[in-house]
């Protein structure tokens, strides 16, 4: 019996399951806007709030 074929089949299905994990993610990020002009506002926000919430200690 070749072992080699499930291991080939195996790590086939895993490089394409990892491929449609990174582009449903990607895709996820360009629809909530992350990729546009104002992609990293969310970042400053973020930043904004961290300074504010240290402010009140």
């Amino acid at each position: 019996m070749d072992y080699t074929w499930p291991s080939v089949y195996f790590a086939y299905l895993f490089f394409a399951l990892m491929f449609a994990l990174a582009v449903f993610f990607f895709l996820k990020t360009v629809r909530d806007g992350y990729w546009g002009k104002n992609g990293e506002d969310i970042k400053f926000r973020m930043l904004e709030d961290d300074g504010d919430r240290r402010s009140h200690e």
